[in-house]
């Protein structure tokens, strides 16, 4: 995997290839990113970079008594450079001797001590195929269903065993740890190593979460930020990528909040008809008539989990886009017409104050979705709420 084919984060690609050249590379990085930001592909992408960097040329003598410089490999002055080098084939399959990998695994058969090289046919074609998947992609992969993944002792002394050997082909051992997060006390275990590598060795953690991974790790690792996606990026990305049309591009781009896992779930579903639906949910939300509401729940109900979140953010930008409308005028805002038209009437129908307190309630509603709540009391709720919040001026908070 090429840095080019890493979806944006042109900053970040920058700056990492400049810490190489101007030797100033840290022996353990924290790639920090939140789910979809691209932060697995990039740490891959970059171990990749490195473990096929050349070695420095050699000097010898020539005929005249002079030093020059020799080196059998081709230069490398940029990260597409690589692609030239003989390691570039083995580090692209994830298959080169001296590219390690740690990852969250599952115990298969009581009594087993798994770790990661027991997982490594089906990392490579995660990989492969997702490698913007979250690690309930993951765990699903492996036949995780209801068990909890994790990095283990086992796995802690492997890492030792492995990263305390002579590297065999490049000049930099590499380890891509993924999700540092499922490491518990035994992490501890890596700290020495951590805090004092055997030369040219690198560590790359790559994490969704600061706050869960254990301190005495955190404060050894060099940070490196992955942020959101941008939405031009996510855009052209589902073009490149994607049979699919600029308008849905958009659409999915502007919804997924710099999400490009939430973005490729959105794109399974684009051709579902959310605008209609939300027409519809708008309509009940305004009238008093309590039957229309319990029959747009229904039809809410029967989208099921996944679509529910994705309706949800589709209302929320739709408000945004109508606050937007608001404050910089219809001619400034970028949408589709149809989109448009609903941001242009929720703009009429009520107040900033009261589209935010509305997103406030869709952003609750969202954290429920997620953990499992019954849909129909649920949206019955959050549908009851928007009439409120809709029909006074004054508004109230709901309890």
């Amino acid at each position: 995997m090429l840095m080019k084919d890493v979806i944006g984060l042109q900053e970040v690609k920058q700056h990492l290839v400049e810490m190489v050249q101007q030797n100033r590379l840290s022996h353990a990085l924290l790639f920090l990113g939140k789910e979809g930001s691209g932060a697995l592909p990039m740490a891959i992408s970059f171990a990749q970079y490195v473990v096929c960097l050349p070695p420095p040329a050699v000097e010898t003598e020539d005929l005249f008594g002079g030093m020059t410089a020799m080196s059998s490999l081709p230069a490398v002055k940029t990260p597409e450079d690589i692609i030239h080098q003989p390691a570039y084939s083995k580090a692209d399959q994830l298959v080169h001797p001296d590219l390690h990998f740690s990852f969250p695994v599952i115990t298969k058969k009581n009594g087993e001590k798994p770790t990661s090289k027991d997982f490594m046919v089906e990392w490579r074609e995660f990989v492969r195929d997702t490698p913007y998947g979250n690690v309930y992609d993951w765990l699903q992969k492996i036949g995780a269903e209801n068990k909890q993944g994790n990095i283990t002792a086992e796995e802690c002394n492997d890492i030792i065993r492995k990263l305390s050997l002579k590297s065999f082909e490049s000049e930099y051992k590499i380890l891509v740890m993924w999700m540092p997060e499922y490491l518990g006390k035994e992490g501890n275990k890596l700290l020495k190593l951590i805090e004092e590598p055997p030369p040219n060795t690198l560590f790359i953690l790559v994490a969704e979460k600061e706050e869960n991974i254990i301190p005495t790790i955190l404060s050894r690792c060099q940070l490196v930020k992955i942020p959101p996606m941008k939405i031009e990026e996510i855009e052209k990305g589902l073009m490149e990528r994607n049979s699919i049309t600029p308008e849905a591009a958009y659409q999915i781009a502007c919804m997924c909040e710099g999400n490009y896992h939430e973005a490729l779930q959105m794109l399974q579903h684009a051709d579902d008809d959310w605008q209609n639906i939300l027409k519809d949910w708008l309509n009940a939300s305004i009238q008093q008539n309590t039957l229309n509401k319990a029959k747009v729940v229904d039809v809410i109900h029967a989208l099921g989990r996944e679509k529910q979140k994705q309706l949800i953010n589709y209302f929320i930008h739709i408000l945004e886009q109508s606050i937007r409308i608001n404050v910089y005028g219809e001619e400034r805002v970028m949408s589709p017409d149809k989109e448009k038209v609903i941001a242009m009437k929720l703009d009429k129908l009520a107040s900033i104050e009261q589209r935010e307190h509305i997103i406030k309630e869709l952003d609750k509603a969202a954290y429920y979705v997620e953990r499992n709540a019954n849909g129909k009391m649920l949206f019955m709720s959050l549908t009851i709420r928007i009439h409120y919040i809709l029909k006074h001026k004054t508004l109230m908070e709901v309890n």
